[in-house]
């Protein structure tokens, strides 16, 4: 028997901040899976929410670059907002940041609300060069990407509901087939503007019920001499294969030692796709992931990048997003969230 996520309108109201919308959506409910809910929500937002809905909703949002107000009308929601922008505040300097008001400021003069972007995961620097592309736009334009990034933070906000409520539900034998896993991943990875439904998860993983809302290790590029993602940089995972032994910082290891975890391609907007699979317990051991920099850019001075790291059994429930900031003569990265 399928069972029911019930969503009240505070909830809703966390997940997107027009009165409107939550009480459409807890009118609508209950959902028997997050895909449904999220099928529900992209309806709603787009054809029974008004101009002045959508306008609530976007000053729900803090600007980027700053913590949400006391006041906001929903704590949850305000925590999620200070989570999805730790990346930004992670690789802000004083000068980005003083340039990140600077562009707020004249963004809202323009379009009259608050710039929005779907900023999880994403630097400083890369936000920036979005919102200096975007300030380009006709004001009717950049009204409907907003209303597009909205959705985006709403159905990763709702993947967290989701995952919560099945906890919750396991305790009293409640279970639902978890389509988060796979969709998590999908929004979070994808900052494009594009509408729809979530892609589907492959039949044999349908039972699966996961915690992550993406997989565990994941990174993109972002080209500093352009100002710009990278597209199209060859990305590989690997593990170290080697009980007996670890690599050493001054010796030659074995190509042998390195087992291939997934490999992918850099999307337009610097993003590698699903590098591995899903699950919630990381292995503990050594990784690598090799960026094929030389074809990028054969002008430059790096042929490959490769960045080992290491992941204890502490952390073996944490998240790693390893970044690649690149130029053709230097490059740099960062543990990111």
């Amino acid at each position: 028997m399928e069972s029911l996520i019930v969503l009240g309108e505070k909830e809703w109201l966390a997940c997107c901040g027009s009165v409107k919308f939550a009480k459409e959506m807890a009118s609508a409910g209950p959902f028997s899976s997050y895909q449904e809910a999220v099928g529900a929500a992209s309806e709603t937002w787009f054809n029974k929410v008004d101009v002045n809905g959508w306008l609530e909703a976007f000053s729900a949002h803090p600007q980027i670059g700053e913590s949400p107000s006391k006041a906001h009308k929903s704590p949850t929601s305000a925590q999620w907002s200070k989570g999805e922008q730790s990346t930004a505040l992670a690789t802000a300097t004083d000068t980005t940041l003083q340039e990140l008001y600077e562009w707020n400021a004249r963004y809202r003069q323009k379009f009259g609300f608050v710039f929005l972007i779907f900023a999880s995961g994403r630097s400083t620097p890369e936000i920036l060069a979005e919102m200096k592309r975007r300030y380009q736009n006709r004001p009717i334009v950049e009204f409907e990407l907003a209303a597009k990034e909205q959705m985006k933070i709403t159905e990763l906000r709702l993947s967290k509901l989701f995952s919560a409520n099945a906890t919750a539900a396991s305790t009293t034998n409640i279970q639902y087939a978890s389509d988060v896993a796979k969709v998590g991943e999908d929004r979070v990875s994808c900052i494009s503007g594009h509408l729809g439904a979530a892609k589907e998860i492959p039949a044999e993983k349908s039972a699966e019920t996961f915690t992550r809302t993406r997989p565990p290790i994941t990174t993109h590029v972002l080209d500093i001499a352009r100002g710009s993602p990278a597209a199209g940089i060859e990305v590989l995972l690997e593990t170290w294969d080697n009980n007996q032994s670890r690599p050493l910082f001054g010796q030659m290891d074995s190509s042998r030692n390195w087992k291939l975890q997934g490999s992918s391609t850099t999307d337009k907007d610097g993003r590698s796709g699903q590098l591995m699979k899903m699950v919630d317990n990381l292995n503990p051991g050594i990784y690598q992931i090799s960026f094929n920099t030389g074809k990028y850019n054969p002008a430059g001075f790096f042929p490959y990048v490769s960045i080992v790291f290491e992941v204890r059994d502490s952390q073996k429930l944490e998240h790693f997003h390893v970044p690649l900031l690149l130029s053709p003569f230097s490059f740099s990265t960062y543990r990111g969230s």
